[in-house]
Formats: C-alpha cells, structure tokens, sequence
C-alpha cells in the first residue's frame, strides 16, 4: 500500500512539473474571435441548430404533405398525416421560438453589458 502511495505521488509530481511552467502563459481561446462572448456563442450555436433543422423540417413538411395526397379519403391515413404536420409546425414554431428568444436575450445582454 505504501509503495503504490509513493507511485501515485511520484506521477503527480511528473504531471506538475510541466503544469507549472505552462500556469504563467495565458490561455487561448479555440473559437473564432466572433464567438469570444456567451451571448455570441449561444446566438452562434442557434444559428447553427436554425440552418440544420429548416432543411429537416421543410422535409417533414413535404412528407406530410404527400401523406395528405396518398390517404385518399383514408381517415386513418388521413389523421396520421394531419398529426405529423401537426408535429411539424409544433417542431417549426420551437426552433424558430428559441432562435427568437435566444436573440432577444442576447441582444437584451448586450445591452446591459455596454
């Protein structure tokens, strides 16, 4: 138990060595300079989350679309397609109400800041 206790402070002190002399520099930001901010960060991954999902639901919206056309008359074909363009509207009306909110928070952020 001893010995493994001397192991374990002997790679502690390997690790801290290196640490030590990387703690004066400063750290560096990976991102883009655009996103230096959480406000512009957050705005910038929703925007990103916006751009992917109009593609998909402009999809489901198409889907349920030919749904409406193949039930013909159908009522059980034509209340699965009135609930899958139900979802997508919903689906629609979330993403675009969070971008929304996200910028209104963001630039109500800003604001405050300046």
């Amino acid at each position: 138990m001893k010995r493994t206790v001397q192991k374990f402070i002997g790679t502690l002190a390997l690790i801290s060595v290196p640490l030590q002399a990387h703690a004066d520099s400063m750290l560096q930001n990976p991102l883009n300079s655009a996103f230096s901010t959480i406000p512009s960060f957050i705005a910038g991954v929703l925007r990103v989350v916006v751009y992917v999902a109009l593609p998909i639901i402009t999809l489901f919206f198409v889907v349920a679309g030919f749904q409406f056309l193949w039930a013909q008359g159908n009522s059980g074909k034509l209340d699965a397609a009135k609930k899958n363009f139900l979802f997508a509207v919903i689906g629609a009306l979330l993403i675009m109400g969070a971008w929304v909110i996200a910028t209104l928070i963001a630039g109500t952020v800003t604001q405050l800041v300046q």
